[in-house]
């Protein structure tokens, strides 16, 4: 069964939430949407906008008046900045979303995590769904999102239906983060390889990614085992599919094709006719060297922006992470419909089609 009803897309003007906004709208489903600035355009096509921010329980209370389903996209992302910024917009704002949708009667939440939940800073070749959120990390993003993951999770009941999405790299056609950083760093002559270059990463199409969050919707509005705790949450059962309900779950969400990160990248690069990566590496601990003294000056001193290299992103860049999506798959009924391939050639199609950005 389809859910159907009004809906509440945060982070909708982002890369993935405009993607599953656009979903919903062309469903013909009532979308709300909530922005830190007014969006005429929007607004003017049929979109309900709340203009606020999420900590705001006001804010969060008018977002999801009426709604059956809060689609919680917005986070605060990087690796860099105030850990109580972090805290506000990615912890503080999803306990005030839940708890304005509990009040409302709101049925489903399908919140928007990552997988740096469970960053360990060690290598994730195949990891599941079974390793501990992170306590410990050199990014407040990990821990943070962490936090928020499990007090979203934490307020699953039968009658307020909750799960979590990890989706890993999502990049695509107009993707504002990956793939320009890429490039831009490669132009500037700033991008080495860290570590020995054979690192296998997983990524997610922002199509691919859309559709998992639809179909944890699909998922989440299906009937409940009967085998419940006194808690409401529901016990998987080792006989029975009919017991793996997503509620109270977390789902790995990538294109199952784990990719070598640096062949990718150079294979990318090739194709945009760009000067191929440096022959020369970084070794990682000297990656991660760097990024302990970046820390240091930009906190001390403190310097603008984002430093160039932080222990986080050595590890990021020189280990492997990709993911077991085997629950997604049983549990959602997710299925990768855009191939890495065919993702990155319509990819290098759009980029070989747009003119460079002067300066």
């Amino acid at each position: 069964m389809n859910p159907a009803g009004p809906v509440l897309v945060t982070g909708a003007t982002g890369f993935l939430g405009s993607h599953l906004l656009a979903r919903l709208r062309a469903a013909g489903r009532p979308v709300t949407i909530v922005s830190r600035s007014p969006r005429p355009a929007l607004a003017a096509a049929g979109v309900r906008v709340v203009v606020g921010a999420l900590h705001d329980p006001a804010v969060c209370a008018e977002a999801v008046r009426g709604a059956a389903t809060v689609f919680h996209v917005a986070a605060r992302v990087g690796v860099w900045g105030r850990h109580e910024d972090y805290h506000r917009d990615n912890v503080v704002a999803t306990r005030t979303l839940l708890a304005a949708a509990r009040s409302a009667g709101v049925a489903r939440f399908v919140h928007t995590s990552t997988p740096s939940v469970v960053y360990n800073g060690r290598a994730l070749a195949g990891a599941d769904e079974s390793l501990p959120l992170t306590t410990c990390c050199p990014s407040p993003y990990p821990l943070t999102k962490a936090l928020a993951e499990h007090e979203a999770l934490a307020a699953h009941t039968p009658g307020f239906r909750v799960c979590a999405l990890r989706p890993h790299l999502i990049w695509g056609v107009g993707d504002p983060h990956l793939v320009p950083r890429i490039l831009a760093r490669a132009a500037a002559g700033r991008l080495r390889v860290v570590g020995a270059g054979e690192n296998l990463v997983d990524m997610v199409h922002v199509e691919n990614a859309a559709d998992a969050h639809l179909q944890a919707e699909t998922a989440l509005a299906a009937p409940l085992p009967e085998l419940c705790n006194q808690n409401g949450y529901t016990i998987p059962s080792a006989d029975s599919s009919t017991a793996h309900h997503p509620g109270g779950r977390a789902y790995f969400i990538t294109n199952g094709e784990p990719v070598n990160l640096w062949r990718w990248i150079d294979a990318l690069l090739s194709a945009l006719g760009r000067p191929p990566l440096p022959a020369r590496r970084v070794p990682l601990r000297v990656a991660s060297t760097l990024g302990a003294a970046c820390e240091a000056a930009w906190t001390l001193l403190p310097l603008a922006g984002e430093p160039p290299m932080t222990r986080f992103i050595a590890a990021e860049l020189a280990k492997d992470h990709w993911f077991d999506i085997a629950a997604a798959r049983r549990d959602l009924g997710y299925a990768p419909r855009v191939s890495m391939a065919e993702g990155t050639a319509a990819l290098v199609a759009h980029l070989r089609a747009t003119p460079p950005t002067p300066g």
